[in-house]
């Protein structure tokens, strides 16, 4: 983000080179950072195992906790939070906004690995909210951004095609590159292949395309950072209140069930709380970027507020694996056998 900004402001043609090319009206190395950074973590999705929703009970239980959590809790939150805290920053509102109903994607399976949460759970929840943030996340845009937030202002709204097209670039692109990467690899080369060699190669590619994109965003953006540092600290407030609220209150209300249900039922726990905890906190910061840049343009405000989620949301669900992993022993769980899933 630093070495960014210094080149926006002292190298200002840059956003010019970056403007060359253009693909559904965002910069061409941008739009392809965009994709990189979620194809390899797309690719580690183990689609294979989405049979197992018409064999589990528990899993249904979870998709319906998950689905409350992502597409009703987690939107009006944010959605309040954003109003309380930026009343009279309309723009850059709207980007935070945005940000609240790009539900979860791919990379919440960092922050549940690295908290030891159950892999093969957060495995088919990402799934299914990517799939579902195709068909909602256009009609959720209207709504929470024109409907619920009365603007007026045209350059404010957004229109569903624009946003539904954003999509299916941004998201469909990649999911399906991940599906045909994943697949394919395995196929001509075996299973024990993909994860033994090649996901262990390929997987940095997310990182380093992040670490691109952020790069090329915040050097397009730079002289816009500099002339509005105030605003854009005022958006660290809505992002970090809702990366604690959504995380704490989800962990602890799977706990407080955990404590009440017999040891034999083992709907709960841990792993699961961890496996809810961060599929609510975590949102699809990528996509947020994409659609905010193509419908208001890569120097608006409202791209530039949802540049700001991935700068709050790494660092705070960061230290949340380390608060879980030492509640992992400090609170009391109920001991349980393997998940259904895992049998």
């Amino acid at each position: 983000m630093i070495v960014g900004v210094v080149i926006g402001q002292y190298a200002p043609q840059v956003k010019d080179a970056l403007d060359t090319v253009k693909f559904y009206g965002v910069s061409a190395p941008i739009a392809i950072g965009l994709i990189v950074m979620m194809w390899p973590v797309l690719t580690k999705v183990e689609y294979e195992r989405i049979p197992v929703l018409f064999r589990s009970k528990q899993l249904w239980i979870h998709i319906g906790i998950s689905m409350f959590l992502n597409w009703i809790i987690g939107p009006f939150l944010m959605l309040g939070l954003a109003w309380a805290t930026l009343p009279d920053l309309p723009h850059y509102r709207v980007g935070v906004i945005m940000v609240g109903i790009a539900r979860c994607i791919a990379m919440v399976m960092i922050w549940n690995d690295l908290a030891r949460g159950d892999p093969n759970y957060c495995a088919i929840l990402v799934v299914v909210n990517a799939i579902l943030q195709m068909i909602l996340y256009s009609p959720f845009a209207i709504l929470f951004i024109n409907k619920i937030g009365h603007q007026e202002d045209a350059n404010i709204q957004v229109a569903y095609g624009k946003v539904a097209i954003s999509v299916l670039i941004y998201l469909g692109i990649p999911l399906a590159a991940g599906v045909v990467t994943r697949y394919g690899v395995w196929r001509l080369t075996s299973k024990e292949f993909l994860y033994k060699k090649f996901i262990p190669i390929f997987s940095p590619l997310a990182l380093l395309g992040l670490l691109y994109t952020i790069l090329v965003l915040f050097a397009y953006q730079g002289s816009n950072i500099v002339a509005n540092v105030r605003p854009v600290f005022r958006v660290f407030v809505p992002l970090i209140l809702y990366f604690a609220i959504m995380w704490g209150v989800t962990f602890f209300v799977i706990w407080h069930f955990s404590r009440r249900e017999a040891a034999e039922k083992q709907l709960m726990g841990y792993q699961m709380a961890v496996v809810q905890a961060f599929t609510a906190a975590s949102n699809n910061f990528e996509l947020a970027i994409a659609v905010a840049i193509s419908i208001y343009g890569v120097n608006s405000e409202q791209a530039l507020a949802a540049t700001i989620g991935p700068l709050i949301e790494v660092p705070v669900l960061l230290a949340l694996t380390w608060v879980a992993l030492f509640l992992r022993y400090k609170l009391p769980w109920v001991r349980s056998r393997s998940t259904a899933i895992d049998a």
